[in-house]
C-alpha cells in the first residue's frame, strides 16, 4: 500500500460544508439563526439560502394555483427579510472558525432552478431575471464574484432540470448532483428521485453533461427546508482549501478542488499525475492514478471512472489481526411515542481514548412541528479524550425507508481493556471493546416499540482507510475524463469531481 498517493494534498485541509438549504426567512420552517445554530452543530461552512425568484412559474395552470401562491408568498418574504439576512450572515461568518455565504434560488422550468452565491453581500440585492443569459448578465456586472449553481438537475429538461446546451462553466465551475432530491450522477444509479416533481431523466445528468465536453465539478447538499443545514443523509460537500476563509472556501470551489457527500465525512483524496480533482491538464497517455480514501465506515468499493465507465474497482478485504483504531456509531430513534423523545447522551471510554467524533444530526423532518416551535435544539460537546456529552431529540421514523434518527460516530483508540459506557437518560450501559468488534448491541427505553438506541458494531480502522495506485495507459484524439466513486457498507457514498486530459 503507498505511503502517500497524493502529495498534491499536503498544503490544503478538508472542510465540510452545505451552501443549499432553507429556512422560514422564504418559504420553510425555523429561523435563520436556528439555521446557523443547527450549522455549527457539524460543518465549517454553510450558506443559508433564500427562495426567492421563478420567472416562467405555471401560473397557466388552474390546479397548481395553490403551488403558485406559496411560492409567490415565500418569494415576497425573502425580498422583506432580505436586508437583515445580509446583515445576520456577515455576523455570523468568522474567518478561522465559521465561513457563511450569502445565497438565495432562482427556479425555472425552461434552464433548471440555480443558487446564487455571493462572497460579499452586504451591497447585493436578489436578482429577478427572466432567463439564464440575462442572470448571468446582471450577475457579472456586479462588484462582487458570485457563483451560479445548478442543483436537483436530474429533472428532465422543461420540468426544472438542467439545460445542458444553456450551461457555461463561466460563474458554475460546480453542480450540486446529490440533495434529499436524490442522486443525479446517471439515471440508474443509487438514490432514485421520488419527489412529486418526477423521476431522472438520463440526459439530465452529470455523467450525460461531461459526455457533451461541460466542464463542472460536483457538491452535495441537502436542500433540506426546516433549518437544518447538513441534515445527516440528505447531502453534504468536502472542500479541499487552503484555510477556512470565505476567500480560501471561494477560491477552492471556483478550482473545483470539491466533492459531493450523502452523509458520512468521507475523506477522499485523487490525483492522476500532478493534478488533483478539479484540474486540466495537457495530454499524456501515461496517467498515474492514485487514490486515499478514510471513510465514516467500512468500504463497500471505490471505483475510478473513466469517460463514464469503471476501469477499476478496490473492494478492501477485511483483515484478521488485531486492530487499535476502531469507529463507533452511537444512534438513537425508533419508538411509536407519538410526541418527540428527549435523550441526554454521556459517551464514556475506560482504557482507551477518543480520537475524533463525527456528529451524524438530521433535524426535524416534514412530519408535524417540533416543541415549541424551536428546530435547534441539539448541542455537544466533548468534555475530553474519554467522554462526549450531547442531548437531542427523535421521533418516529418517517417511513420504513426514511430515518428520523439521530446518532454521533466515535473514533476510538483501544484494546480488549477497553470499555465503552453509555449513560442515555439515567439508564447506564458498558461494553468491552471486544464486544462491538464482533456485532452491534442494542438496547429500549421502555417495553415493546419504545425508544431505541443502537451502538452498531466497532468497525476497524483497515476496514474504513484504504490507498492505491496503478497507472492507466490510454491513447485517444479527444478530451477525457476521470472521477472516483465510494460506497460504504452503510449506504454512504461520495463522489468526487472529475480530473480531465485535454485533446492532444
Amino acid at each position: 500500500m503507498p505511503s502517500n498517493p497524493a502529495p498534491q494534498f499536503d498544503n490544503l485541509r478538508l472542510y465540510f460544508g452545505d451552501l443549499h438549504n432553507h429556512c422560514g426567512a422564504s418559504y420553510g420552517n425555523g429561523s435563520l439563526a436556528d439555521a446557523i445554530t443547527n450549522a455549527q452543530l457539524q460543518l465549517d461552512f454553510v450558506s443559508i439560502t433564500l427562495h426567492a425568484a421563478w420567472p416562467d412559474i405555471p401560473e397557466e395552470q388552474e390546479e397548481l394555483s395553490y403551488l403558485v401562491n406559496y411560492h409567490k408568498a415565500g418569494f415576497e418574504r425573502a425580498k422583506q427579510n432580505w436586508h437583515n439576512y445580509l446583515i445576520e450572515v456577515d455576523k455570523k461568518n468568522k474567518d478561522g472558525s465559521f465561513v457563511v455565504f450569502p445565497s438565495y434560488e432562482w427556479h425555472s422550468k425552461t434552464f433548471g432552478d440555480h443558487c446564487i452565491y455571493y462572497k460579499n453581500g452586504l451591497r447585493q440585492s436578489i436578482l429577478d431575471a427572466p432567463d439564464l443569459a440575462s442572470l448571468r448578465n446582471q450577475l457579472n456586472q456586479l462588484q462582487t464574484e458570485t457563483f451560479l449553481i445548478p442543483h436537483h438537475i436530474g429533472y428532465k429538461q422543461g420540468y426544472r432540470g438542467i439545460n445542458w446546451s444553456t450551461f457555461t462553466e463561466q460563474l458554475s465551475p460546480v453542480v450540486e448532483i446529490f440533495s434529499f432530491h436524490g442522486c443525479s450522477e446517471s439515471s440508474d444509479g443509487p438514490y432514485p428521485y421520488l419527489h412529486t416533481m418526477g423521476p431522472r431523466h438520463d440526459q439530465s445528468c452529470a455523467q450525460y453533461g461531461w459526455s457533451q465536453g461541460k466542464i463542472f465539478g460536483l457538491i452535495g447538499s441537502t436542500d433540506h427546508h426546516n433549518a437544518f443545514p447538513g441534515s445527516y443523509g440528505s447531502g453534504r460537500m468536502g472542500v479541499w482549501a487552503e484555510e477556512l476563509t470565505r476567500n480560501a472556501i471561494w477560491e477552492a470551489i471556483r478550482k473545483r478542488r470539491t466533492y459531493a457527500l450523502t452523509g458520512d465525512r468521507i475523506e477522499l483524496k485523487f490525483a492522476i499525475n500532478e493534478a488533483i480533482m478539479g484540474d486540466v491538464f495537457p495530454y499524456t497517455e501515461d496517467r498515474h492514478i492514485s487514490v486515499s480514501v478514510i471513510g465514516g465506515d467500512s468500504i463497500d468499493c471505490i471505483d475510478v471512472l473513466h469517460n463514464n465507465k469503471i476501469i477499476h474497482r478496490e473492494s478492501p478485504l477485511p483483515e484478521e489481526k488485531p486492530q487499535q483504531t476502531y469507529k463507533i456509531y452511537l444512534e438513537l430513534g425508533w419508538g411509536e411515542l407519538p410526541e418527540d423523545t428527549l435523550w441526554d447522551v454521556k459517551f464514556n471510554v475506560t482504557n482507551g481514548e477518543i480520537l475524533s467524533v463525527e456528529p451524524r444530526f438530521r433535524g426535524y423532518g416534514s412530519q408535524g412541528q417540533p416543541l415549541g416551535n424551536k428546530y435547534a435544539y441539539t448541542q455537544w460537546e466533548q468534555v475530553n479524550s474519554h467522554q462526549v456529552k450531547f442531548t437531542t431529540r427523535t421521533r418516529p421514523n418517517a417511513s420504513l425507508h426514511t430515518a428520523t434518527t439521530e446518532g454521533m460516530s466515535f473514533e476510538v483508540q483501544g484494546n480488549q481493556n477497553t470499555s465503552i459506557s453509555t449513560v442515555i437518560n439515567h439508564q447506564e450501559f458498558t461494553y468491552q471493546l471486544s464486544e462491538l468488534i464482533s456485532g452491534s448491541r442494542t438496547h429500549y427505553l421502555g417495553g415493546f416499540v419504545s425508544p431505541a438506541i443502537c451502538m452498531h458494531r466497532a468497525k476497524p480502522a483497515s476496514e474504513y482507510t484504504h490507498k492505491f495506485e496503478f497507472l492507466h495507459n490510454h491513447k485517444t484524439n479527444q478530451q477525457d475524463w476521470y472521477y472516483i466513486r465510494v460506497r460504504q457498507k452503510n449506504d454512504q457514498w461520495a463522489w468526487s469531481s472529475p480530473i480531465w486530459i485535454e485533446k492532444p
